[in-house]
């Protein structure tokens, strides 16, 4: 596969999108440890999550 001249630039930008990726991945999944980290802390303090009502029984 010869990609021309332009090689080294492709090569960058696929590098680089890759490289965005596992970064936006490592965040998504260190952002749901510590959001769930807390969510234990409170329930541990006695503190639940409220729950939405059942708008299906609610008058519109």
């Amino acid at each position: 596969m010869d990609l021309g001249p332009h090689a080294g630039f492709i090569l960058a930008s696929y590098g680089l999108c890759l490289l965005t990726i596992l970064v936006l991945i490592a965040w998504v999944r260190l952002d749901k440890a510590a959001q769930e980290k807390a969510l234990n802390n409170l329930a541990d303090q006695g503190i639940k999550r409220a729950r939405p009502e059942d708008r299906s029984t609610q008058a519109l």
